[in-house]
């Protein structure tokens, strides 16, 4: 039986230099740093330095993360990534009825900046990279971290690091929606605006595919309706006044990287091509950082195991692998035990540690896009392109992303090939080591990482001593002054501010937008 990719396209047993048809490395390649960026977004890429080494962590409360992202530090990561529980995400405060039993279990409590600055305590913040996982409420927790490096004496041009603050996805595959999405996008412009005029190094967005790849989607659909969402974004912003050059070179994305070699290292060299095309010839962008994809890589949760956890140590390292000679800007590598709970801080370092030794130990790092004029790369390259193209014209043809998301369209795509997966995996046809083939009689014991289960009444008093320390008056004054941007058209980040420096909690902030733009109800999928 020939073998098909994971986007169910055929790969022939041997490839040779008519393959594919047609190919002429000047087109198609470019320099490495050139348009159309096919073998990497900068010239020297991992020769002069390697990739950030961003560990994602978060967990129970913010005194527990801010000694695991200190130790994360110690160990030789350059950069953090914020886990937030589910509550946060949501944006309910830890007190809330719908926050019980969730409050620090997936990630950080953060209700106030009381909880932001316990986070970060004694981290340099002018010198360390963060992202933060966080979308609907991306707005607020952005702002806290501002404050908090405000406190530092770290000034917003000084900040670096990025926020998902991508709301579309979530509709699609994650769930952590809070308001419609034609007030999300208005939200999200507000954020572009925001940052070019408060904190002009920031990444405004990651547009991410992982959570959709994470949810079944193929390589070609991971890539496709990322791509898709990101028009969306671009147009939300020019329609609200920004010139494309203005906000572009600031857009980042965020993949996942599997055990496929082949196909992930060709699907991120299609991705940088489709995405430097779409931007020159639709938007009319002139600036080469404009049409630079420049993303961040996870490997894949969904492929790792609870059977036999160990083996996914060696999931990992190839996956790691993946992304690095497919030119990520920066990495987390997955812990072996997060199929089973949240990673010891041993597993962590580990999972680190596996980073270290691809940037220091191998040759990956010695030469720029060492598959470049690779048989099989540059055909596997050229037909995913072609895939990700088609299923981008079946978004555009729907009235583009938010219509498409509207009627159902990306989810149930995702979903029919989640379904398919499932399928040839219990039927054998797709193997999982230590799953359906090379199993053992008897796992060996594990203990897991346990959340402290009096954690959440911990921060819920917290919360409360917050709120019995402020100006009940001041608060509300200033939720209502934002409540009043909403219903307009100014910029609600500036009195989302004002509102945060009177204390105001994530939840409270979160309601009073609410309250204006009303929260989403998903329609039945197709």
């Amino acid at each position: 039986m020939a073998y098909e990719s994971e986007s169910g396209l055929p790969v022939a047993p041997v490839y040779g230099p008519d393959m594919p048809a047609g190919w002429r490395a000047a087109e198609k390649l470019g320099e490495p740093g050139s348009y159309p960026f096919t073998r990497g977004v900068y010239p020297t890429m991992y020769t002069g330095k390697p990739w950030t080494m961003r560990q994602y962590a978060g967990f129970g409360d913010a005194a527990e993360s801010n000694a695991r992202y200190r130790e994360l530090i110690a160990n030789g990561t350059n950069g953090l990534s914020v886990a937030f529980d589910l509550p946060t995400q949501m944006g309910h405060d830890s007190d809330a009825e719908l926050a019980r039993g969730e409050v620090g279990k997936v990630g950080v409590a953060i209700d106030s900046l009381d909880d932001m600055r316990v986070l970060f305590d004694g981290i340099p913040l002018d010198r360390v990279s963060t992202s933060m996982t966080i979308n609907s409420p991306a707005a607020v927790l952005l702002l806290l971290y501002q404050r908090v490096a405000a406190e530092q004496g770290t000034s917003g041009d000084q900040l670096t690091g990025t926020i998902q603050n991508d709301v579309l996805k979530e509709y699609i595959a994650r769930g952590t929606y809070i308001f419609p999405p034609r007030q999300s996008l208005r939200l999200v412009a507000d954020i572009f605006r925001y940052c070019r005029a408060e904190i002009p190094r920031w990444n405004t967005i990651s547009i991410s595919g992982y959570h959709m790849a994470e949810a079944g989607a193929s390589p070609a659909q991971e890539i496709a309706f990322t791509l898709a969402n990101g028009i969306e974004y671009v147009r939300t912003a020019i329609a609200a006044g920004m010139d494309v050059d203005e906000f572009a070179p600031r857009l980042s994305f965020f993949f996942v990287a599997r055990t496929t070699i082949l196909e992930e290292v060709a699907k991120f060299r299609a991705a940088r091509r489709i995405w430097a095309r779409v931007m020159k010839e639709e938007f009319g962008a002139t600036n080469p950082r404009s049409t630079m994809l420049r993303f961040h890589t996870q490997t894949a949760g969904v492929q790792l195991t609870a059977q036999q956890p160990e083996i996914n140590l060696v999931r990992v390292t190839l996956q790691g692998l993946a992304a690095v000679l497919g030119g990520t800007q920066s990495l987390h590598t997955n812990s072996f035990d997060e199929a089973i709970a949240l990673p010891t801080a041993k597993s962590a370092r580990l999972a680190l540690r596996t980073q270290q030794v691809l940037a220091f130990e191998s040759d990956v790092t010695s030469t720029v896009d060492p598959f470049a004029g690779s048989y099989v790369i540059e055909a596997l390259t050229d037909e995913l392109e072609a895939a990700i193209t088609a299923l981008m014209q079946r978004v555009a043809d729907a009235g583009g992303a938010v219509s498409a998301i509207e009627r159902g369209l990306q989810k149930a795509e995702i979903e029919r090939n989640a379904y398919q997966i499932a399928l040839r995996t219990d039927a054998g046809e797709r193997t999982v080591v230590g799953v359906n083939r090379f199993v053992i009689d008897q796992e060996e014991p594990y203990e897991p990482l346990r959340v402290d289960p009096a954690g959440e009444a911990r921060q819920v008093k917290r919360l409360a001593a917050v709120r019995a320390g402020r100006s009940e008056s001041r608060v509300q004054l200033a939720l209502s002054h934002l409540k009043r941007a909403a219903e307009g058209r100014e910029n609600v980040l500036y009195p989302m501010r004002t509102a945060l420096d009177e204390r105001a909690t994530v939840g409270e902030i979160c309601n009073a937008l609410r309250t204006v733009w009303g929260a989403y109800v998903p329609p039945d999928t197709l």
